[in-house]
């Protein structure tokens, strides 16, 4: 949806918790707020630009929701919100609205129904036709029926013991899926994106992901319990990355609520969950407010990549690495291994960008609030600061990367300060 939401409004206060990426009751309040309104909001135009033979078969999936959610709203709302069904009501709208290419897949909308009516715990009886052989049904599995062709569903038609349907895999300590079975878990290949998720697991593989995760939420409890918490309340879903993936985790708009990551040790996951999470606020955030009216023209530097950002770019990078170097330095206060040097690198990294940043001229004026609370954030981080010399160290190493960067990039070193 490329317009922002209406009717919400963003005060001073929660605009400057947001910006200084600490968790905080009212911006995970708005964060949720805004991506259930999208998502009503999506699913309300698949219904609208139903095409007439199929809009009789749409409206009376939507009507076993309905009856679904006045038995169990928080099941059925569970379901919608699921972050596969974000992904699937994006694309179905692009091909709805497309005159060429392949046909929306209005079929989906019943299976959202059937998970929605089976988890509330309603009786009904439906039919509706697998997709090479698998029904998928969001936020349970998915069903593989021994005979081609329609399938008849009842109350009685999931049964995660049964050989025939695969169970989603849910990880340790709380409502987080590892979700490897939707096919709308990510953007298919027609979208522009450079990272895949893995195909399904192998028990091994999900024990080994049940291991990293519950280190992770551990190191999270232990280092910065707010964050934790966070995490917890804005993660649904976990999709693994695809083998071969150079990227340690993403997130995609599209898919509000969840991260794709690889496996890693427990420190790294945990500090990728931190800050994959402030891309999907701050997404959020975005889909209300404007912060700038920037182009997509990739001019500026960022010291934690090589290759030039748009302005767009820059922001989430300093966003998510001011969480990081946040979370670092009570990660270091506890006495965790190299955390300080981990703090004093990303700090110096998001001060480095920061300039630039503030300074844009196409910052609107709500962006300029923002950033400006972004570098209230990271200089409040003095208040700690690391031992010895290693922040002073970690500034003139960025530095000289700018240099470099500019001697790389000369027609850009004008972007790289503000």
């Amino acid at each position: 949806m490329s317009a922002a939401l209406t009717g919400f409004t963003v005060t001073s206060a929660t605009l400057g918790a947001l910006a200084s990426t600490e968790p905080s009751a009212v911006g995970t309040r708005l964060v949720r707020d805004i991506r259930r309104s999208k998502r009503l909001v999506l699913l309300r135009g698949v219904l609208d630009a139903a095409p007439g033979g199929r809009a009789g078969e749409a409206a009376d999936h939507w009507a076993l929701l309905e009856e679904a959610e006045r038995h169990d709203p928080e099941a059925v709302r569970d379901v919608l919100h699921y972050p596969a069904t974000g992904v699937w009501a994006e694309e179905t709208l692009r091909r709805l609205h497309a005159p060429y290419g392949p046909p929306a897949d209005l079929g989906h909308l019943g299976a959202l129904a059937v998970a929605a009516a089976l988890r509330s715990g309603i009786t009904f009886k439906t039919t509706l036709r697998p997709v090479h052989g698998r029904l998928v049904l969001p936020t349970l599995g998915l069903l593989r029926p021994a005979r081609p062709g329609p399938l008849a569903l009842t109350e009685g038609c999931w049964d995660p013991e049964d050989p025939g349907a695969l169970l989603l895999h849910a990880l340790p300590g709380g409502r987080t899926a590892l979700d490897d079975l939707d096919p709308y878990r990510a953007p298919g290949p027609a979208h522009p994106t450079p990272v895949r998720p893995a195909r399904r697991l192998t028990p091994k593989g999900h024990k080994r992901w049940d291991t990293q995760w519950s280190g992770a939420l551990t190191l999270l409890d232990r280092y910065d319990t707010a964050r934790a918490e966070e995490i917890g309340l804005l993660l649904r879903s976990v999709v693994p990355l695809g083998g071969g993936s150079r990227s340690s985790g993403a997130t995609l708009p599209a898919a509000a609520g969840s991260v794709l990551a690889r496996t890693q040790a427990p420190p790294a996951l945990a500090a990728t969950l931190v800050h994959e999470v402030q891309h999907g606020k701050l997404t959020a955030l975005a889909d209300v407010l404007t912060l700038h009216t920037a182009d997509r023209t990739p001019r500026h530097w960022a010291p934690w990549r090589s290759d030039p950002r748009p302005l767009e770019g820059l922001l989430h990078g300093a966003y998510a690495h001011l969480a990081l170097a946040g979370y670092w330095q009570r990660a270091a206060l506890y006495g965790a291994r190299g955390a300080w040097a981990q703090h004093a690198r990303i700090r110096a990294q998001v001060a480095a960008a920061l300039p630039a940043l503030r300074q844009h001229p196409q910052l609107t004026t709500t962006g300029r609030q923002f950033t400006d609370a972004m570098a209230v954030a990271e200089r409040s981080m003095d208040e700690l600061p690391p031992p010895g010399d290693q922040h002073a160290v970690a500034r003139r190493a960025v530095e000289r990367e700018r240099r470099d960067w500019c001697a790389r990039h000369p027609e850009l070193a004008p972007f790289t300060e503000g």
